[in-house]
């Protein structure tokens, strides 16, 4: 591993099983339970596939920013989590909508990390970048997620507005959260759209796809294109919301529905577990987990105080 590979990768330990690793724009908190020698090494693995992680992506960003859906389509990458990207995003190219891999990114590196911790003697473990997280639970184990309207509010620990919790008997290994507000852009209007998937990487392009279909016309929404904001977005010129006023209520409600009927799409393609979506106060829920009805019946309770 060169020194330049890996240079500017930080990591520090934040308590007893937690770690923050980060580099550049990758900004990871791993998380682990279990047997103490187990995690530890666990851990080590994990800081060692960290380190040249954003050297390896940017050494493909060409391919990694191109669109999926194109013909002919662009060359496959290199790079072991370049290629989960792919594989995450061209399900949803070959639909015919516009994806780039970068819409993967973020659950690609972290589902690369979670897979330190195959180890039985780990209970439970997570790798969160950035909100898109990857887990591993073994029988009896289970992770407690948080949903948060707005990333910006959720960021600073203002109450959640709904949580529910994954455990080892479920398919859902991937949880992602996509939105106008986040740290990407968004075509949609969506404050949030939660995804749970069997992967982070189908997670996390699934949330782009569904937080996309979020969406009414309204002349108070403002958008831009992605290149103005940003000179190196996959984007390009595509208009992304900068934006978004309060709205009508039927405008609300039709924004939802449009996206909970792509977020049952995807479920019917088998692709995602469930979702939820959020705007203005108002959620929709999609999938038949008994973890998603019990986050109704929070996100109701706590939106009534």
């Amino acid at each position: 591993m060169s020194a330049a590979a890996t240079a500017g990768a930080v990591r520090r330990r934040l308590d007893n099983d937690r770690w923050h690793f980060q580099h550049g724009p990758i900004d990871c908190i791993v998380a682990a339970t279990g047997d103490a020698h187990a995690v530890s090494a666990a851990v080590e693995r994990a800081w060692q596939r960290f380190q040249p992680l954003l050297a390896e992506l940017v050494a493909e960003l060409p391919l990694l920013r191109a669109d999926l859906s194109a013909e002919p389509p662009p060359e496959p990458p290199r790079g072991a989590v370049a290629r989960r990207m792919v594989a995450a995003c061209r399900p949803h190219a070959a639909d015919g909508r516009f994806i780039t891999a970068m819409a993967a990114v973020a659950g690609s590196v972290a589902e690369e990390l979670v897979v330190a911790f195959d180890d039985p003697r780990i209970a439970r473990a997570s790798v969160n970048n950035g909100g898109d997280i990857a887990l591993r639970l073994r029988p009896g184990a289970s992770f407690a997620i948080g949903v948060c309207a707005d990333p910006l509010r959720g960021r600073f620990g203002t109450p959640l507005d709904g949580r529910f919790v994954v455990d080892a008997a479920s398919p859902v290994r991937g949880i992602a959260t996509s939105g106008w507000r986040g740290r990407s852009f968004s075509l949609g209007i969506a404050d949030s759209v939660t995804i749970l998937a069997p992967t982070a990487s189908a997670a996390d392009a699934a949330a782009t796809i569904v937080a996309n279909a979020v969406d009414v016309d309204d002349p108070g929404i403002v958008r831009a294109p992605a290149s103005a904001l940003r000179d190196d977005s996959d984007l390009a010129d595509r208009l992304v919301t900068r934006a978004v006023p309060r709205l009508p209520a039927a405008l609300v409600a039709t924004a939802l529905a449009r996206g909970a009927a792509e977020a049952r799409a995807q479920a019917r393609a088998g692709r995602i577990s469930g979702a939820v979506l959020s705007l203005q106060g108002s959620w929709q829920v999609v999938g038949d987990l008994a973890a998603l009805a019990a986050t109704v019946a929070v996100i109701e309770q706590e939106l009534s105080c």
